[in-house]
């Protein structure tokens, strides 16, 4: 799942491209200072809670109102920049008119979905004005109102798009196109009415599954499949969609992954990711395999830092790639290797799987971020051995030991950005701020220390990485809204108790219980990715853990390295294409490589499934 290229916008509409850069411009600022407003009332709140004794009993609301408005805002710049994540699998095989239909298409999708809840997002802000906060004591609809802005500005931005599509025709076809299938659905729903079950099949699997893989956005497909759902086959109120939406992307747990984001992206730009690598690879630089080992050593504490799979290989890759070419290793074995270790540190906290994982099931954020981290480093050390064992027989007579002074020398400056990781879990297990807060902690200590230590701190980037952080995280929020949607509607059609029948008269229990977990995880992680997966499934599957008596927490780590491997392996792992194009490697070439990582990884998500005390020892 990525985001593809405006490959059908032409550059010949000069005015609707100054049309769209004024636009995009005037929702861009808001979202960047929404990212800082919402790091400034957190910050605050820890402030004068931890320093002061005065706890600031309206900056959890204040913070929530603000986030819903970034979480639109920014599904509105990731939808104009076409940053929402989508399966390119088999759109980017597509090429000339054929791809422009199919762009066609994948926009008209979103324009149609954003076109039947515009009005039921209307109602349901109305309807909020009537409550008023308790904290702020002020009318919701101010909190509301983002949600019918937000989609008014992504139509605006859906028709600009479409209007400067180079291929008119293929354009006029797509639209039609789509336009016949809505015409269809809605003629045929006294069918619909008839179908009983059958429709979960027909709307949550082929609706869905067939927006997916046509390369609609998952957080439209999403939408597409359960508004078909609930409008079609129901007599559900449209406006409960908009309130399931919103109650999805309310969490303020969830506040953390802009923040987590953003913070990734601060480590990258102020060089202590670059110190940490050079370190590591001062340090096991010389022996056999020693710059893989480095690479899965600084996936592991990357990972502690910025929670999201992108920026930790973003940060690493470029950083060492180029000498371990130098030494003479393929581009396969480094993709290869690459995708491994973020398949690996899937758990560590602060990850955003962990985080959508405490959010929608209760789990306690501060137990899974202990629980995480041996999990990982039981798979970390199985790839090490792999690595032992591929590189066993390689040269480096010729490599050029760093000396230990120099070592050292590297080690201290490597120091402060090696504690950040100790910082943010120690700040949430001493309960100095929450798993939502401390993000701040850590972006305040990136800053400093790029200013005081590193001395890189580029402030003309700090508006690009704000609007990049709000992308981002428009775009996954809006995965987790429509996901809410998705996941009430099933529960509603009766499926939930369905699921939880059949998975709890699996023969053999627990250990059969884990086993098809496993399974079924990592197919969804290869298609949906770790975050919607979780929305939709991990409220139905987490009690039925409970009643088997697995602990929850040793559940999720199950549940997190199986979706990760799903996530990373080929032909659909869109975490796979994700380090290629980060490694600026071909596919093709590493799908043989990662073979041999990806079975032991599988190897070490079994002995972390069998033996509990590996996630939960330390709880």
């Amino acid at each position: 799942m990525t985001a593809s290229p405006d490959q059908t916008v032409a550059t010949n509409h000069p005015w609707l491209k100054r049309i769209d850069a004024v636009l995009g411009l005037l929702v861009e600022i808001p979202a960047a200072l929404l990212v800082l407003a919402d790091i400034a009332v957190l910050l605050g709140g820890v402030f004068s809670r931890f320093v002061l004794h005065r706890p600031l009993v309206w900056s959890d609301e204040l913070a929530s109102m603000l986030f819903l408005w970034l979480a639109m805002l920014g599904s509105v710049v990731a939808l104009r920049r076409g940053e929402h994540m989508r399966m390119t699998a088999w759109v980017s095989k597509a090429s000339g008119k054929r791809l422009a239909l199919l762009e066609a298409i994948a926009t008209g999708a979103c324009l149609a979905f954003l076109a039947l809840i515009a009005w039921p997002a209307w109602e349901y802000a109305t309807d909020e004005a009537f409550i008023t906060t308790p904290a702020l004591e002020i009318s919701n609809a101010w909190r509301a109102a983002a949600l019918p802005c937000g989609i008014g500005l992504m139509i605006i931005f859906a028709v600009l798009r479409l209007a400067r599509a180079s291929d008119l025709k293929q354009t006029l076809l797509g639209l039609a196109g789509t336009a016949l299938i809505a015409a269809a659905f809605w003629l045929a729903k006294p069918l619909f009415e008839d179908l009983g079950r059958l429709n979960l099949v027909i709307f949550f699997v082929g609706v869905v599954a067939s927006c997916v893989f046509a390369g609609i956005p998952i957080a439209f497909a999403f939408g597409l499949g359960t508004f078909g759902y609930l409008a079609l086959c129901t007599g559900t109120p449209l406006p409960v969609i908009i309130g399931r939406m919103d109650e999805g992307m309310s969490h303020l747990i969830l506040l953390a992954v802009p923040l987590f984001v953003f913070l990734g992206l601060l480590i990258e730009m102020t060089g202590m990711a670059r110190a940490m690598v050079n370190f590591l690879a001062s340090f096991l630089g010389g022996i056999r395999g020693g710059l893989s080992y480095v690479l899965v050593g600084a996936m592991y504490l990357v990972s502690g830092i910025s929670g999201a799979k992108a920026a930790d290989m973003a940060a690493i890759a470029p950083a060492l790639f180029p000498e371990m070419r130098k030494r003479g290793a393929k581009d396969g074995e480094l993709v290869a290797l690459l995708a491994a270790t973020g398949a690996q540190t899937e758990t560590v906290p602060p990850s955003l799987v962990l985080i959508t994982i405490g959010s929608v099931t209760g789990v306690s954020i501060a137990a899974l971020f202990t629980g995480g981290l041996l999990p990982a480093l039981v798979l970390g050390l199985l790839l090490c051995a792999m690595v032992a064992y591929r590189y066993r027989h390689e040269d480096v007579s010729q490599v050029q030991r760093t000396p230990w002074p120099q070592v050292l020398r590297l080690g201290l400056i490597a120091l402060p950005a090696l504690a950040l990781p100790v910082v943010i879990r120690a700040a949430v297990v001493e309960g100095v701020a929450t798993a939502t807060e401390v993000s701040t902690i850590g972006i305040v200590y990136a800053v400093l220390a790029g200013l005081l230590v590193y001395r890189q701190f580029d402030w003309r980037r700090l508006g690009p990485l704000l609007v990049a952080t709000a992308s981002l995280s428009g775009s996954i929020l809006l995965i987790i809204g429509t996901a809410t949607a998705m996941a009430w509607g099933l529960t509603q059609s009766g499926f939930s108790n369905w699921l939880a029948s059949v998975m709890q008269g699996l023969p053999g229990g627990a250990p059969m219980f884990l086993g098809v977990s496993i399974v079924t995880f990592a197919v969804l992680g290869s298609v949906l990715e770790g975050i919607p997966a979780i929305v939709l499934f991990g409220p139905l599957l987490f009690p039925i853990a409970r009643q088997l008596h697995i602990h929850e927490v040793h559940y999720a780590m199950v549940v997190v390295l199986s979706m990760g491997l799903g996530l990373f392996a080929p032909p659909l792992g869109v975490g796979y294409y994700a380090a290629c194009a980060i490694g600026r490697v071909n596919p093709d070439h590493g799908i043989r490589p990662i073979i041999g990582y990806l079975l032991i990884l599988l190897f070490g998500t079994v002995i972390v499934a069998a033996f509990p005390w590996i996630s939960t020892g330390f709880l």
